[in-house]
């Protein structure tokens, strides 16, 4: 629901169960179908004029979605999160099948390109999942190869493979940046070793390859 009413409702109990004044960043999570540009635009002028929320972005938005959104808004739209990972990696298929015929081209790849074009921060949310269902690709049988290569490559940087999963995040030239939610201390030492080194060229295009992806 991204009506005027429910997004201030929204972030007036987000703030109350937070116990905070405002908020850093808040982000419209998906898009609805029903949503007026206009009533969003009034919802954000409101929320920033009150210093509720100090900036603002989307969730799981294509191009199109953000540029008919952004044309009634005074604020810029900075973020827009979207899942990516070595094996959910539509935002990167995309790129390599053009004109091709080929089910992997469609939006995503807009996606991609209309962010860095946009100076917007693409934020990746399930970076070490594979789908829903499936859960975690790390030690799961159906990604032996993938595992294999993560292994290696983890032995060779002598960090975990769960930091060269998200390196391989952050060694895309848009600058995406992983968000993580985790309850141990341990995988955060990880994730925040994966800013420590950069993957190779030829690393980073063998990890896409086992994870069962291919070049034209």
């Amino acid at each position: 629901d991204l009506s005027k009413e429910h997004i201030i409702m929204s972030v007036e109990n987000i703030l109350k169960r937070l116990k905070t004044d405002y908020l850093d960043i808040l982000l419209l999570h998906r898009p609805d179908t029903l949503m007026d540009p206009t009533e969003i635009s009034e919802a954000f002028s409101y929320l920033e004029a009150k210093g509720l929320v100090k900036f603002f972005g989307v969730s799981n938005m294509d191009d199109l979605q953000i540029e008919l959104i952004q044309r009634s808004l005074k604020q810029k739209i900075l973020f827009n999160q979207v899942q990516f990972s070595l094996v959910h990696s539509l935002l990167i298929d995309s790129e390599f099948n053009v004109n091709m015929k080929n089910i992997h081209h469609h939006k995503a790849n807009s996606i991609l390109n209309y962010s860095r074009l946009n100076n917007i921060t693409l934020q990746a949310w399930g970076g070490l999942q594979a789908s829903w269902e499936e859960g975690t690709f790390l030690n799961n049988p159906t990604y032996e190869k993938l595992n294999d290569k993560l292994n290696e490559l983890a032995n060779k940087y002598e960090v975990s493979p769960v930091t060269i999963a998200i390196s391989w995040i952050l060694r895309h030239p848009a600058k995406i940046i992983p968000i993580i939610g985790t309850t141990k201390p341990e995988r955060l030492e990880e994730i925040v070793k994966a800013n420590t080194f950069t993957l190779s060229r030829k690393e980073y295009y063998d990890l896409y390859f086992a994870s069962g992806k291919t070049l034209p």
